[in-house]
């Protein structure tokens, strides 16, 4: 771990420059609207430690597989989120010298994020080598008004010296992936131009063929007053810039204000993109900086009134709650249906894709939260959208009748994840899809979803699971072979207990939502059984003899479910055996050795536990926690939420802390190693779960009935979080000695507090005692 970033509630704060970690701190730094966005990197030029990157989004490059082995299946290619053109550079010459860090001495640095209201600033003297001294002052941010838009503020102060210095504020086109699998360049130039301040380039990439248009414009001010200024045009190639030369006096502050606008096909006519860009950026420089960042700030103070986490008496834990709340708001707003959400988001470029099972595992809960009900409905919409690649990617594996596959990682729809133990093998995301359905309807009551999409979802699904097993003679059951579960450290094993549960599972909530959509929608009903071939009477009684005859491995002796099949014949031992210096085992340890080992790297057993609770008692739950949770190693960032989540249920308070600070903290300590790639982005909605379902105990009943059953840390004053449900905004606030309830809508609402039922009058609030909630 490391513990260089200053803990603050509102701000992530880097004091003194720490050469080493930049990359994490850029990726930590990371700033989007849910339409672009892009690494804390510097604004002019470093040739120190650094990934300059920034991101469209929704536009990516298929990048051809590159496998020592080809097997036939594998995707034809792993769809990269390209690293787009660098709208943020403006370099900074004082006669002979170039400004750049990583060749000065640096004084006084400070780079701060700040949460509260949306931008990155930074400030710090530079001592060049000739022993001239220069003070440097920026502020930026991705405008989420105008989400298109990224607005600059850099300022330069000689402080010991008279010089003509030349300011080059550019785009850069001419940029590569650094996970590229042939090193080739992704862009082609298309046109570009520049004029009086302006510059505009307009790249296409290859195969894809999406169009981005980057402009910019630049202003001026010395003394506090706008000046005018000459500046000389520069072309390369997917490169545009303006050289602009001032005479600065000791002491004078010259500001440079760099307005930026990131246009793409996916939104515009590709033959009209420059010219939106003009329009664009008028709009945005008419404005100019203070307009836009106060109108930053509100916009921001308006999310934050709904989506805000309080925790009194724990700055770090404060800090960490509220760091991955603003980059999920940054990574994703929900209005636009074709996008989702990326594993880095807008802070890097590792993984590829779009989609995971993260967001329907993880994300989606926060989103039925914290946002407007059509936010939710459009990440399953985005699904439902993709059902035909799903039926596709099933055919390449010799699946048939309309069984469904979906991808482990995708831009559209399409299978582009090329490792052979994920492709073919981790098919439990199937399971995730179904459970998103489920998780949707139960928290929102919007049965009507079913008929419009999610049936047609779940009866491909099923159709993916009735084809998947087989029937075992030996065991006179069906069984699963040759499968990945959530811990990626066990492949290629037999019955998977997590994949064959969720299998068994769809299946019967598949069966539960065609007598769902038979009663309130009869007609759409009879449709979709006419279009999709649907045998009902075959098909259900093929699921009902599954769902009671799945195999589900279990050690009789210790009461626990079995991990697969062969979990017993490994050597068993603690994670606290690991020899010091010897994790991340992924970075240490070859892969051979890793998956002889009992070692999990993620919530398995636990996930299924988590996400069916309800299906087993208390004691089932804490046999299977005390088993494996000492066994695991959290080296996915999809791990410690669970886990957290889990022993808040079983009241393991110490636990549950250790475990919410692993993940609320993953990215802003570095504990696996490897933020420096981006940070987690999906796993962040698993911090908010593990303070909204895990100390807040939130749970919604089969039937629809609100649950709580809050409490704090014993080093925690208080806790505050807010949650839309079914039309009302609740806040919720737990102390060590009561829990109050406050209604923010209209009607009253009744809902239960450690099993006990109260209700709360519209725009009222209600307060229930400890002891009452102990009780």
């Amino acid at each position: 771990m490391k513990h260089y970033l200053t803990q603050d509630p509102w701000r992530i704060v880097e004091e003194g420059f720490h050469r080493d970690y930049n990359e994490i701190t850029e990726s930590v730094m990371s700033l989007g609207n849910g339409r672009l966005g892009g690494r804390g990197s510097f604004e002019e030029k470093f040739s120190g430690k650094t990934l300059q990157g920034n991101y469209v989004a929704g536009v990516y490059y298929p990048d051809k597989t590159r496998v020592g082995w080809w097997k036939n299946g594998y995707p034809e290619y792993f769809a990269k989120v390209l690293n787009a053109a660098n709208w943020i550079g403006i370099d900074i010459d004082i006669e002979y010298e170039s400004l750049d860090l990583a060749h000065c001495e640096v004084r006084d640095f400070r780079r701060e994020l700040n949460m509260q209201e949306g931008y990155l600033e930074r400030q710090f003297v530079a001592v060049l080598k000739s022993g001239k001294e220069l003070q440097i002052n920026t502020k930026r941010f991705c405008s989420i008004v105008d989400d298109e838009a990224g607005a600059i503020r850099y300022s330069v102060t000689p402080l010991n010296f008279d010089a003509k210095i030349t300011i080059t504020p550019y785009i850069d086109g001419a940029i590569r992936n650094r996970d590229a699998n042939y090193d080739e360049t992704f862009w082609d130039e298309v046109r570009k131009e520049t004029g009086y301040g302006e510059a505009y380039i307009e790249l296409r990439t290859r195969k894809t063929g999406f169009h981005v248009a980057t402009g910019m414009c630049v202003e001026i001010e010395q003394n506090g007053l706008k000046i005018d200024y000459q500046s000389q045009p520069i072309k390369y190639e997917k490169y545009v810039a303006n050289r602009i030369s001032l005479d600065c006096r000791r002491g004078q502050e010259t500001v440079v204000y760099k307005y930026a606008v990131n246009l793409s096909s996916l939104n515009f006519p590709s033959d009209s993109l420059i010219r939106e860009a003009h329009s664009a950026i008028q709009k945005i420089s008419r404005k100019g900086f203070e307009k836009m960042l106060h109108e930053q700030q509100q916009a921001w103070a308006d999310k934050w009134k709904t989506n805000d986490i309080t925790i009194d008496g724990d700055v770090a834990a404060q800090q960490g709650i509220r760091f991955n709340i603003f980059q999920l708001n940054q990574t994703y707003t929900g209005e636009d249906e074709r996008l989702n959400i990326g594993p880095k988001g807008f802070t890097g470029e590792k993984y590829g894709g779009s989609t995971y099972w993260d967001t329907e595992a993880y994300c989606l809960p926060f989103y039925l939260s914290t946002a407007d009900q059509k936010v939710a409905r459009n990440l399953l919409i985005y699904r439902h959208k993709q059902l035909g690649k799903a039926i596709e990617n099933a055919q390449k594996l010799g699946f048939r009748a309309g069984a469904a596959l979906y991808p482990m990682v995708t831009m559209n729809g399409e299978e582009c994840h090329n490792e052979w133990e994920i492709t073919f093998e981790e098919i439990h995301r199937n399971g995730a899809i179904a459970y998103a359905i489920y998780d949707y309807v139960r928290y929102t009551g919007d049965r009507q979803y079913l008929a419009d999409y999610g049936l047609e979802v779940l009866i491909a699904i099923s159709r993916f699971w009735s084809q998947r097993v087989n029937w075992s003679k030996a065991k006179n059951q069906y069984v699963m072979l040759g499968v990945t579960g959530p811990n990626e450290y066990e492949n290629n094993v037999n019955n998977n207990w997590y994949t064959n549960y969720i299998a068994a599972w769809t299946l019967r909530y598949t069966l539960e939502a065609v007598a769902i959509v038979k009663s309130i929608a009869p007609d759409r009903y009879a449709e979709l059984v006419d279009r999709i071939h649907f045998r009902e009477e075959k098909e259900t009684t093929t699921a009902r003899h599954i769902i009671d005859n799945m195999h589900l491995p279990a050690d009789p002796e210790r009461q626990v479910f079995l991990q697969q099949s062969d979990f017993l014949d490994k050597e068993l031992m603690p994670v606290s055996d690991i020899p010091k210096g010897q994790r991340p085992l992924n970075q240490n340890w070859s892969w051979d050795r890793i998956l002889r080992s009992c070692f999990i790297k993620q919530a398995d057993v636990l996930q299924g536990l988590y996400f069916f609770e309800d299906e087993f008692d208390t004691d089932t739950l804490r046999r299977n926690f005390d088993f494996y949770e000492p066994m695991t190693v959290h080296e996915s960032s999809l791990s410690p939420c669970v886990h957290s989540i889990q022993a808040s249920k079983l009241g393991m308070k110490e636990k549950a802390y250790e475990m919410y600070l692993r993940t609320a903290r993953l990215d802003l300590d570095d504990y696996n190693n490897d933020t420096e790639d981006g940070c987690h982005i999906t796993s962040m909605a698993g911090t908010w779960l593990a303070v909204v379902k895990g100390f807040g105990g939130m749970r919604v009943s089969h039937d629809g009935e609100l649950q709580f059953a809050p409490y704090c840390p014993d080093n925690w004053q208080a806790l505050s979080f807010k949650i839309r449900f079914r039309g009302n905004l609740l806040a919720i606030t737990a102390t060590q000695k009561d829990v109050t309830v406050q209604n923010f809508s209209a009607q009253p609402i009744t809902l239960l507090i450690a099993d006990q039922p109260i209700t709360v009058a519209g725009e009222q609030s209600q307060t229930v005692s400890t002891t009452a909630v102990e009780a």
